[in-house]
């Protein structure tokens, strides 16, 4: 009898403790940080009467003010004779009105890159532009000069019209410091995050690719990779998805699309199936998809293992439009659901929430005396893009992409992710310290990276300039299976952090 009265005791304290830590946690207030993303074409001019390369690009922008932005972007060749040519950079610019719609848009963009066999030297560009803008509400459009060069040596020197579409992406966040804080349904519903959710969904995978018409017939290409998707509404999403190769051929393969999809549950959404189509660039390690433009049509079946976490499995067809290059596919991966930024939801009901943690850096590496394919050495540089997501308070699972960009190695790229573990601050709440694993693909641009696969440990410190922006610097080591890299790096560079609400 006291047994029993002890135990109900204990759970009617528990309870009320629980509801109290809830009751007193205040939340934090919503802050919306302004961005929008970017699609670009252009059409460069290639020396010794090569036929153009069509460029295209896609971009993700901060707005610093109400004149000016910063942020990433990646450009693929989609026409000509370069398929596989890709490239990673920064973009910066400023937006100034000149009427309620029409705007002048003048921003400058720095990268590396290359592939293809391309005459791009150590991958390095520059490509400014001038543009004029018109504002149509839900999306902007631009025209106008730009200008590209691979001064590091490389011969590729154009000037040329532009194109592009802005599409207003916005997202709602709060300090990094917040991360891994938690509160009831009914906490959030009496704050600034109570509002309509959005769905997101992270998939990490390993796709074969058995070639059926073109380079490599009869072989299959191993790629490893990543495809991010994002809900319209509870069954129509767009996608972005990338893959690069690690077996199978000779290191230098890799593809990026851009696509949509229609979502179907079924078994009381522990089953899902997935149709897709992606448009995209493609090529690389010898694989020749003429100009690069790539189609990707794939039918995706999902089971749900716990909580938000489902094993996937897919397949589908990934070809050069004439048929030129052509693969079907076949994929296994595992995929993370998250809906964030809200307490609402049509098709949902949700009891909590918590909030997590984001990291994006970009960063300079220098490989010191790489392996190159001829049998020499020589230091390499590439600027290199991460995003860490904080599993909890301290550890992370990690994706990066890079791309050479000064050392004669213009076509070398990785797309590698892992895990890592970040400490608390110290020094005055300025200063924290990282370590992590990283591995996946790698290769070009003649460096000894074998069939490509690569892993690449590495530790470091961060130091904190503002709330969600840090200087990072690390040390690490690479290492290639089945080739001669086997180099000492260094990296430094710049890091965004935030916290957002996910609930469920």
């Amino acid at each position: 009898m006291l047994y029993t009265i002890f135990k109900r005791t204990l759970i009617v304290c528990f309870i009320m403790s629980v509801h109290f830590f809830y009751a007193q946690t205040e939340v934090p207030t919503k802050k919306t940080q302004i961005g929008f993303g970017q699609i670009d074409y252009l059409s460069i001019k290639m020396p010794d009467n090569e036929v153009n390369m069509d460029f295209t690009g896609l971009h993700y922008n901060l707005k610093l003010n109400d004149w000016s932005y910063a942020g990433v972007g990646l450009y693929g060749a989609v026409g000509g004779i370069r398929g596989g040519f890709f490239t990673l950079g920064i973009n910066a610019g400023i937006q100034q009105k000149l009427t309620d719609n029409l705007f002048i848009d003048a921003g400058f963009h720095f990268g590396g890159g290359g592939g293809a066999s391309a005459p791009d030297g150590g991958g390095a560009f520059i490509l400014p532009h001038l543009n004029l803008g018109y504002n149509f509400k839900h999306f902007s459009a631009t025209a106008g000069y730009s200008y590209v060069d691979f001064f590091d040596g490389g011969t590729i020197n154009s000037s040329q019209f532009n194109v592009a579409v802005q599409i207003p992406l916005n997202f709602e966040l709060t300090s990094f410091k917040n991360r891994e804080t938690s509160f009831s349904i009914d906490n959030l519903k009496n704050s600034s995050w109570n509002q309509k959710s959005n769905r997101l969904s992270l998939l990490v995978h390993l796709n074969n690719l058995d070639v059926t018409k073109g380079s490599y017939k009869g072989k299959t290409i191993r790629l490893a990779g990543f495809e991010l998707n994002s809900y319209l509404n509870n069954n129509v999403f767009f996608f972005v998805k990338a893959d690069g190769a690690y077996h199978g051929i000779k290191a230098g393969y890799m593809d990026i699309f851009l696509g949509g999809g229609y979502h179907l549950s079924m078994n009381k959404n522990r089953t899902n199936i997935l149709a897709k189509f992606g448009v995209g660039a493609g090529g690389g390690g010898g694989v020749d998809t003429k100009g690069g433009f790539l189609i990707y049509p794939d039918l995706s079946i999902e089971q749900k293992l716990f909580d938000n976490i489902y094993a996937t499995i897919n397949k589908g067809y990934l070809m050069s439009p004439d048929s030129h290059f052509t693969s079907s596919t076949l994929g296994f991966g595992l995929k993370y659901y998250v809906d964030k930024d809200g307490t609402t939801s049509k098709e949902r009901s949700f009891t909590s929430g918590k909030l997590k943690g984001l990291d994006v850096i970009i960063k300079q590496d220098l490989y010191i005396d790489a392996a190159r394919d001829g049998g020499f050495n020589q230091n390499m540089h590439q600027i290199s893009l991460q995003i860490n997501f904080f599993l909890n308070k301290y550890i992370y699972g990690a994706g990066q992409t890079s791309f050479a960009n000064f050392g004669d190695a213009g076509a070398y790229a990785e797309g590698i992710v892992g895990l890592g573990v970040q400490s608390n601050t110290f020094f005055n709440n300025t200063t924290s310290i990282f370590a992590q694993v990283l591995g996946g693909a790698a290769g070009g641009g003649g460096i000894s990276t074998g069939q490509g696969l690569i892993v690449k440990p590495s530790l470091g410190v961060n130091y904190k300039l503002t709330d969600k922006l840090n200087l990072r610097g690390g040390l690490g080591y690479v290492k290639a299976r089945g080739g001669s890299l086997s180099s000492t790096y260094l990296n430094f560079g710049l890091s965004y952090n935030f916290s957002f609400l996910s609930v469920k």
